[in-house]
């Protein structure tokens, strides 16, 4: 979340920046400041009333000692007053910083400069593009058709177990899941990323920590007898291994990678977008995580799309680099980059990665810190992206490498999936 000083530093330009994330801050910002004021006066006025207490307090004794009982009585009368209103200010202290803190979360981080005005994907701006096509037979089928004709994913199925979303991959199409996932790590470890093996299912103070909560309620699947949630994304348990932590300016940047079955209830969706691997509501993803010194953290950002990239690149998809407009960023980032794949049969792009930096806004809610070389703590920077996301990488690796004697698997993958076509 953002700070009360980064609010009220410059109030106008708050207003500006949330503008571009299409937010009308200026009535949340002045009750932000209105709430902020309320809580200092209360503040002084406890200070004052506890400091003239306890110097009351201090009275009674001596007025005892000297025989002036009725002074005593009086003081004590008086003490006792003045508890009376330390506990009524100390109550609406709480009232109004919980009133406080429910406005500071309401509001989306600020985007960064170079951030595209825009309200929707149209208006996102394309960076890069390799256009590397395949030659494909006449018409070509789309990965739902040729998961059937090659018996490797099963739809119906997941219907039936489960319900529309949640496919069951067979034979060489689990053989692949698997070979992708085990090809995305070793990536990111050789890339320096430690490999961690999170839980699938976190608690409300973790969903908070990365702005899941109360912002996406409505799209994660809820257990509600324990009060759990199931993961979106591999991001939630890993950023939150750092909630409470002070770190050492020397132990950044913090990189870390894992790979979990994520869970999204995507309500509302429908149409072609969402057929087959399109849009799943269960589904495979290898993530990559940093915690970095905020002069370095753009830095690190550019490293990261640089890796998500070269893994992108070595699976010989065509694809393109997005960097999002306002409009259609995600409530806690500051800078997007989304990578899409092409996806030959249906002819369309499709997302596959998305790569962000959320500077502070996530490290203030975690309460993560770092400690400067003044001994000092300062909030930390954090990012995260998707290394990659395989639903639809397997759509496109399916569709794009369809020949008429059956599917090609790319080169680098077939040391781990141990062939080299499904027939």
């Amino acid at each position: 979340m953002l700070t009360i000083k980064q609010i009220r530093d410059d109030k106008a330009a708050a207003i500006k920046k949330l503008a571009k994330k299409g937010v009308d801050a200026a009535p949340v910002i002045e009750k932000i400041e209105a709430l902020d004021d309320r809580r200092r006066a209360i503040q002084v006025e406890l200070d004052n009333t506890l400091a003239a207490q306890n110097k009351a307090a201090k009275e009674i004794g001596m007025l005892m000692g000297q025989g002036r009982k009725e002074e005593a009585e009086a003081a004590k009368a008086n003490v006792a007053a003045m508890k009376q209103k330390s506990a009524e200010l100390q109550q609406e202290s709480a009232t109004v910083q919980e009133e406080l803190n429910a406005a500071i979360v309401s509001l989306p981080n600020f985007p960064a400069e170079i951030v595209p005005e825009g309200r929707t994907a149209e208006d996102n701006l394309v960076v890069k593009i390799d256009e590397n096509y395949s030659q494909l037979p006449e018409n070509p089928l789309p990965h739902w058709e040729l998961a059937r004709k090659y018996d490797i994913i099963d739809f119906d199925l997941g219907v039936k177990l489960t319900g529309a979303g949640f496919p069951v991959y067979k034979g060489k199409g689990a053989r692949l899941q698997r070979a992708l996932i085990n090809y995305f790590l070793d990536c990111n470890t050789k890339a320096g990323y430690q490999e961690v093996e999170p839980p699938i299912m976190v608690n409300e103070a973790s969903g908070f920590g990365t702005g899941q909560l109360p912002d996406k309620e409505g799209q994660m699947y809820h257990a509600t007898a324990d009060n759990f949630y199931l993961v979106p994304t591999a991001e939630v348990p890993v950023t939150n291994i750092f909630r409470d932590v002070i770190l050492q300016a020397d132990e950044l940047p913090v990189k870390m990678t894992a790979y979990t079955p994520c869970f999204r209830r995507e309500a509302g969706s429908y149409g072609k977008d969402v057929r087959g691997l399109n849009r799943l509501h269960q589904f495979d993803k290898v993530e990559i995580v940093q915690v970095a010194h905020p002069e370095k953290s753009y830095e690190a950002l550019d490293g990261m799309v640089a890796h998500v990239e070269s893994i992108v690149k070595s699976l010989g998809l065509p694809y393109r680099i997005l960097r999002l407009c306002g409009g259609d960023m995600s409530f806690t980032s500051a800078l997007t980059y989304d990578f899409e794949v092409y996806s030959e049969a249906q002819q369309r792009w499709l997302e596959v990665s998305s790569v962000s930096n959320f500077e502070s806004f996530q490290a203030n809610r975690l309460k993560l810190r770092y400690r400067d070389e003044q001994k000092k703590t300062q909030l930390a920077h954090t990012l995260n992206g998707s290394s990659l996301a395989l639903p639809r990488i397997v759509a496109a690796l399916l569709e794009n490498n369809q020949t008429e004697d059956g599917i090609r698997i790319p080169e680098v993958l077939i040391p781990y999936t141990g062939f080299d076509i499904i027939k």
